[in-house]
Formats: structure tokens, sequence, C-alpha cells
């Protein structure tokens, strides 16, 4: 009995201190949607999006899908390609840094709450994302990315 208290008293700390970085953040989240305050610093992501080889445009859900996660990301590297804003080349390069650094932010903070070195873990995610992306960008032949069929609705 005395084992079964301390397992369940040792995992409401762990949500407990997760529902205190989870929630602040997705009030931040909802606020920097709302305000569009990822929109006005779009233009500080511009040449971080030059060396990962992807265009302007990119730079919202680039920003996005960093801060907040694949989901969002996603939906918003969705949203801009059906808007035509987007090139095939664009969308592979995003997906690929997103793949191995989304949500950086949220869960560096998880992470550094059950005892890792969020330093460590943050600066070896953005580095092996980053150093893949712009390799990627400049290995990878023209002619692989060709425009296909326009993105369907679901």
């Amino acid at each position: 009995m005395d084992l079964l208290l301390r397992v369940a008293w040792g995992g409401l700390r762990s949500v407990v201190t997760l529902g205190v970085i989870v929630i602040p953040l997705m009030v931040l989240m909802q606020l920097a949607r709302d305000y569009r305050i990822l929109e006005r610093v779009l233009g500080l992501f511009s040449p971080f999006a030059r060396l990962l080889g992807v265009s302007r445009r990119a730079s919202l859900p680039l920003v996005v899908g960093l801060a907040f996660g694949l989901a969002y990301g996603a939906g918003v590297i969705v949203q801009a390609s059906r808007e035509g804003g987007l090139s095939l080349k664009d969308r592979f390069l995003l997906v690929l840094f997103l793949v191995g650094c989304h949500a950086v932010v949220e869960d560096t903070l998880v992470f550094v709450a059950v005892g890792a070195n969020g330093w460590v873990l943050l600066l070896s995610r953005l580095g092996a994302a980053v150093g893949l992306t712009a390799l990627a960008a400049r290995c990878l032949p023209d002619g692989i990315f060709r425009e296909g069929e326009p993105l369907e609705e679901a």
C-alpha cells in the first residue's frame, strides 16, 4: 500500500509540474495567434529560412512548427500550400526540419522538469535539424522538386 501511495503521489506531482509548464504555453500560443504576433516577427526569421534553403513565405510555418509543434505547423503548411504560397521544395524542407525540431520550446521545458539538461537537448535538436535540412537543400537535385497535382481538400 505504501508503494502505491508513493507512485500515486509521484504521478500527481509530475502532472502538476507539467501543467504549470504547458498551461501558460497554451495561453501564450493563443495570444500569439489572436494578436498575430508571429506574423510580425517573420522578418527576423528570413535569414534562418535562407540558411535552411526555404523561401521567405515558408517562415510562418517554420516559426509556428518550431514554437508550437507539428499539429499547428502542419496546419499552417497545408493552408499555405492551398493558397499557392509554398513550393514543393519549401514543403519538403519544412517537414524535414520540423520532424527533427518541432515544439522545441515546449518539449525542452517538459524534459527539464523531469531532470534533463535543457541546453544539451535544445542545441542538439536544433543543430541536427538545421544541419540535415541545409544539407538536403543544397545536395538534392532541383529536378526532384517537380510540382504535381494541387493539394485538394481533405
